[in-house]
Parts: C-alpha cells; sequence; structure tokens
C-alpha cells in the first residue's frame, strides 16, 4: 500500500510539475514576472483594435494578442498594455514592451535592428474600386471585365494577369500615387492592393471608393507577412513562435482572422 501511494504522489508531482514547465515557457523572459506588456499603436485603429481600447479583446490584433497570451499561459488580466508610434518601436534598443503588435511587416532591413516574431498574418491582396464600380460582385467572372490600372513594378501585376485575366489590358502606373489618382478620376475600375491598404485608401484617401472583395490569404503572391516585434535577441520569441503555431494548427488564427478581417470589414473572399 505504501509503495502504490508513493508511486501514485511521484507520478502526481510529475505531472504537475509538467504542467506548470508548460504553461511558463515565458518564465522568466518578460519584462514584469508574471505579466505580459503588449504594446500597440497610438491610436490603435479599425480593424485592428476597437475604439481603439485593445484591452476589450475586439478587433483582429487585440484578439490575437489574447490568444496568444492564453496559449503563453497568461490570463487576460495577466496582459498589461501600453502605447508606441510605429516608428518609435523599430529603432535599436532597450525597449518597454515584451512585443509590439500594430502591423508590422517582416522585412530583412527591419530585422537587422529587431527581432520578429513567426508570422501571425499574411497579408491579402484586395480589390479596391473606384465611385462607379462599387456595385461590382465579389467574383473572378464580375472582375474580368472591370477597367484595371497597376503599378509595373508590382508583384500585382502577376496576380492581375495570371488569375484574374481582364478582358482587357491594364493601364500601368508609375506608382501607386497615381494609381489612387485615376481611380478617383475614373480613369480607371479597380486595382489591387493588400488588404489594409486598400481599407486605407478606401476610407480616408478616395472619396466613393470602396473594397469590393479580398483573395485568400493562402492565395496572396507577394502579400505583406505581419510579425509581432520584440527587442533584439529576446527570449521570448521562441515562446510566441511556439505559441502561434499551436493557434494556427487549432484553427484559432483562422477563426479571428474570418470574425475581425472578413465579417467585421464586410470584405468578403472573392469566388
Amino acid at each position: 500500500m505504501f509503495k502504490k501511494t508513493t508511486i501514485l504522489a511521484v507520478f502526481t508531482a510529475l505531472m504537475a510539475s509538467t504542467a506548470i514547465a508548460g504553461g511558463h515557457c515565458a518564465s522568466g523572459k518578460t519584462l514584469t514576472e508574471g505579466k505580459l506588456t503588449v504594446a500597440t499603436g497610438n491610436p490603435a485603429y479599425f480593424p485592428w483594435v476597437m475604439d481603439d481600447a485593445p484591452e476589450s479583446g475586439q478587433g483582429f490584433e487585440a484578439a490575437v494578442t489574447y490568444a496568444v497570451a492564453k496559449e503563453m499561459g497568461f490570463s487576460e488580466s495577466d496582459v498589461v498594455w501600453v502605447r508606441s508610434s510605429f516608428d518609435e518601436a523599430i529603432q535599436p534598443g532597450a525597449k518597454n514592451f515584451d512585443f509590439n503588435i500594430q502591423q508590422y511587416s517582416i522585412t530583412a532591413e527591419r530585422d537587422e535592428i529587431v527581432d520578429f516574431s513567426a508570422p501571425y498574418f499574411t497579408s491579402p491582396m484586395a480589390v479596391l474600386v473606384g465611385p462607379g464600380a462599387v456595385d461590382t460582385a465579389a467574383t473572378m467572372a464580375a472582375l474580368k471585365g472591370l477597367k484595371w490600372g497597376a503599378s509595373g513594378s508590382h508583384t500585382s501585376v502577376q496576380k492581375l494577369m495570371n488569375d484574374i485575366r481582364p478582358t482587357s489590358d491594364p493601364l500601368l502606373y508609375a506608382d501607386n500615387a497615381d494609381i489612387n489618382a485615376a481611380i478617383g478620376a475614373n480613369q480607371i475600375d479597380a486595382a489591387l492592393f493588400d488588404l489594409p491598404t486598400a481599407l486605407f485608401l478606401s476610407a480616408v484617401m478616395i472619396e466613393g471608393s470602396k473594397v469590393i472583395g479580398q483573395f485568400p490569404s493562402d492565395d496572396s503572391q507577394g502579400g505583406d507577412q505581419f510579425g509581432m516585434l520584440l527587442e533584439e535577441g529576446n527570449t521570448l520569441k521562441t515562446c510566441i513562435d511556439e505559441a502561434l503555431a499551436a493557434l494556427k494548427a487549432n484553427g484559432t488564427l483562422a477563426a479571428i482572422e474570418a470574425t475581425w478581417l472578413q465579417d467585421t470589414t464586410g470584405v468578403p473572399v472573392i469566388q
């Protein structure tokens, strides 16, 4: 009886220690032990954070943050939010956050100064149309008949010609500024942008324009990959990458993306 009890006690202790170890990958790796300090923009915008209130967990990046925190063993109350400007966080040196999440594209140049997590989002290509084409259906068949514009040096040209295959040749422009002007003046019907850019242009820059559809994120050519930004050499990166891998594998990341970047924005996936 003593032997059985002893074995059971040892087994229970081992299980408990394993659970603790598994739930505390981040132990000793955060600014404040037991807390996860996360930075976002000042202010933070729709649809990444709703109503500039990341602590609500509402909005794509706010929801991703809390999902990652939970996967790493933190409760919601353990997450502490701070603010930073976009450019400030990319500068070398010590940080006042464990990671910063505000649509940072992972680039080789930035990666020389700071560290990035594995991507939590690959920005899909989206279709932005001018005032005269806002009723266009989000189907490949409907898109073919539009008058397109594109930047000759951008990867969107490849997407346009290989996948959409418009019935007329697109007009090529030097840069996005010229494309934006052409859309606003109804010289062209549509152009391809990454989804965040398309949403911004429609909301702020091109009056009467609309984002009518987006391609699946795993079907995007040249889409930016967003990563959580960390101080160079931060060992927390391994924990975050493991959490993101788990969330991708179990479908959580895809579900969050569907909720906040498809349903909430009202931008359907192109069929």
